[in-house]
């Protein structure tokens, strides 16, 4: 799901500015250009020193394995990313490695991106989760910061990501529909097969039954048409989730399964959000998930 991550790096800032040969093009073109680098060169900063809501650049490609510095732009200006949520690693007396790093960013930075960006429906197409984490040389300096962010692979976006302007119904949508996905796939068994992991599947099945139960108590405050049929139909949903949840056999938690997991499909929620007016269209990793 996630396309890229990049690392950080322990060397500090590198900074290049190119020089322009002032006879291969006009003067006007040369100021303009020598201008354009140095204000690069000032919207410098080190990658330890991301904070949430920076709209930045990188100085290399977004998928590079290593990163110095980035360029910090305001966000109304063509952007490749913003950094949408952060936190610091715990729990690990030795570095992790690469994999352990990026395992962890993997499932803590969705959440955390969740915190910035309410509505994930609404971010961009060709804008995907990205993640800058310790190397083991800024390890060995006390680095533990992971810098989770919203960036394009090839590209760029204008705008922030973050959502200011919503209102009560539908922020009370959101919060429970976040959560649910959530739950679902933060959860998720290592086993493919239900037979080789059962209890790992009820696990996961009680973790959305309880997220769903939250989310339909959330919506009995959204009084408008569409939404309460969601509300109806999410209901019954979570009886199914509860009934995977405690199934006593394989095949009983298949019959649960089926049901449950149909009743969540995101297109189902499509009127609700459209008379809530939020955004509307499926991301396609989601769509490809429930399109069988």
């Amino acid at each position: 799901m996630f396309l890229g991550v990049t690392s950080r790096s322990a060397r500090g800032m590198s900074v290049a500015v190119a020089l322009l040969a002032i006879g291969a093009v006009g003067c006007a073109d040369a100021i303009d250009s020598a201008k354009a680098g140095a204000k690069k060169v000032v919207r410098q900063r080190s990658v330890f020193s991301l904070t949430t809501g920076d709209c930045y650049n990188p100085n290399s490609e977004a998928t590079a394995s290593e990163e110095f510095s980035v360029e910090i732009v305001p966000c109304e200006e063509a952007h490749e990313g913003q950094v949408v949520g952060e936190f610091s690693i715990e729990g690990e007396s030795a570095y992790p490695g690469d994999d352990g790093a990026s395992k962890i960013a993997d499932e803590r930075c969705p959440a955390e991106s969740q915190k910035f960006i309410s509505d994930t429906w609404a971010i961009p197409k060709g804008v995907d989760l990205f993640y800058y984490y310790p190397t083991s040389e800024s390890w060995k300096t006390g680095d533990r910061s992971v810098s989770c962010t919203y960036a394009m692979e090839t590209g760029t976006y204008s705008g922030s990501l973050q959502n200011k302007s919503l209102n009560a119904d539908q922020l009370a949508y959101l919060k429970g529909a976040n959560a649910v996905y959530e739950a679902l796939w933060s959860n998720q068994p290592e086993a493919e097969d239900v037979e080789k992991d059962l209890a790992g599947y009820k696990k996961q099945a009680k973790a959305v039954s309880t997220a769903l139960n939250s989310h339909v108590t959330n919506l009995k405050g959204v009084d408008q048409p569409e939404t309460v049929k969601l509300r109806t139909q999410l209901t019954e949903t979570a009886e199914a989730w509860e009934d995977a949840a405690t199934a006593g056999t394989t095949d009983d938690f298949y019959i649960a399964y089926d049901l449950a997991f149909t009743g969540i499909d995101p297109n189902k929620t499509v009127p609700a959000r459209k008379e809530l007016k939020l955004a509307t269209t499926v991301p396609a990793d989601d769509a490809e998930v429930w399109a069988g």
